[in-house]
């Protein structure tokens, strides 16, 4: 009877991998929906969790693979990896060599408050379902070219999963999510990568309250709908904000933007194309755009390539070089519902005192228009024919060609949405 009531405990106690005993053995020895102890130490393994179990490790437990391969494979649903160190992965980017690597026939699986280290990908999930991956340092392989690299955190075809509280740097993007639907990306912190957050043919996910600083683009959105971009934010990147290419139906809100300065030559100037954009929209429709702050960058919003039918409110754009370059050849109107944009630059009156701008922002005209479609005209910009052209069509501006104009604009900058969720380093 005894004997019987230890097997029915047993899952629910630690054991820990006894001297002599590797860690390989213990976890084979351990019985499904047990919890095994990693001790102090650095351990050579790559390890093939294949049942229901819970590893954690003591406080200076390494798992070390030695620069070859997967260190932590998870093949079976109902497992826990937490509280260990993992480093040197394989370097193959085929066979996608990972610190964790998560079979997609495996599902409810939780990776959390570990470091990973020197891996190729640092958590790669490949069509996995509900995996929870939360507070972890991942840190990808500098030592490697920027395309040579894999992913911080990488989903493949994964539903209902949740990415949270991580800090990942040093990869080729922070976190990538290919053909994921329904996921919960929220409060990461993302630096020193190609790509901060970085999504591909996935739907219905959330993004929120994530930090993104220093990378090319702090979140590159292409071909998705249905997303929800609320409260993350975007410090000295070097060319986007937020790229978004091919996306629809989503809402962009709440969302920070500064300092996106552009990438530069040997002089310190910024290589021509290269200007920061605050948000670049490219072929992009039927998104609301609302209470985003870009600031302090080259340009604060560019869209072109046929996106149309976006609607933009209450954000604010402060000080950037140019508030707005707009590439189409289709009038828009950027406000909604009588409420338009907060613009540093709107020199407009309201004699009402309603808060709105008695007269519309406009914020190009057609000189601007020319000189981006053919730069070299640049030369001619103090010239009297370009003065005159611009004369003209502020006396007449039957002659403006259609362009961006927002009836409502603000007076005063609007109340930040979501100040309580203020993302948390």
């Amino acid at each position: 009877m005894l004997r019987r009531l230890a097997i029915l405990l047993l899952p629910l106690l630690a054991l820990p991998a006894h001297a002599g005993e590797s860690l390989e053995q213990a976890v084979a020895a351990a019985p499904p929906g047990a919890t095994v102890s990693v001790p102090a130490g650095v351990h050579a393994v790559h390890l093939r969790l294949d049942k229901p179990i819970t590893l954690i490790g003591e406080p200076g437990a390494i798992l070390d693979g030695g620069g070859s391969g997967d260190v932590v494979r998870i093949r079976a649903s109902n497992v826990t990896v937490r509280g260990l160190t993992v480093r040197r992965s394989g370097t193959d980017l085929t066979a996608m060599n990972s610190g964790i690597f998560v079979e997609r026939q495996a599902h409810d699986i939780v990776i959390s408050g570990n470091r990973i280290e020197d891996s190729l990908f640092g958590v790669y999930l490949d069509g996995a379902a509900n995996v929870r991956v939360a507070h972890n340092v991942i840190r990808g392989m500098r030592n490697l070219r920027v395309a040579d690299r894999g992913d911080g955190i990488h989903l493949w075809n994964d539903t209902g999963c949740t990415i949270e509280g991580n800090d990942v740097a040093g990869s080729r993007d922070g976190i990538y999510v290919y053909v994921s639907p329904h996921n919960t990306i929220a409060r990461n912190v993302v630096h020193d990568v190609r790509y901060g957050i970085h999504y591909m043919y996935s739907q219905d996910n959330v993004l929120l309250d994530n930090v993104s600083r220093g990378n090319l683009a702090g979140y590159a959105l292409m071909s998705s709908h249905h997303l929800k971009v609320i409260g993350n934010s975007s410090e000295d990147e070097k060319s986007y904000g937020f790229l978004l290419n091919y996306i629809s139906h989503s809402e962009i809100a709440g969302n920070r933007v500064h300092r996106v300065n552009g990438q530069s030559d040997d002089a310190g100037g910024t290589i021509d194309g290269t200007e920061g954009k605050g948000l670049f929209v490219y072929l992009s429709q039927l998104n609301d755009f609302h209470d985003n702050l870009v600031a302090d960058s080259q340009i604060g919003i560019h869209v072109t390539a046929g996106s149309e039918n976006n609607r933009l409110w209450s954000n604010r754009f402060v000080d950037n070089r140019i508030q707005v370059k707009y590439v189409q050849n289709l009038a828009q109107e950027w406000s909604a519902h009588g409420r338009g944009n907060f613009w540093s630059d709107y020199l407009g009156w309201d004699l009402d005192a309603d808060g709105i701008g008695d007269v519309p922002f406009r914020p190009n005209d057609g000189v601007d228009v020319l000189l981006w479609k053919y730069p070299s005209a640049r030369n001619l910009m103090s010239s009297p024919s370009v003065l005159l052209l611009r004369y003209v069509q502020r006396a007449f501006p039957v002659f403006t060609p259609p362009s961006v104009q927002d009836s409502h604009p603000l007076m005063k900058a609007p109340t930040p949405l979501r100040s309580d969720h203020e993302p948390r380093d």
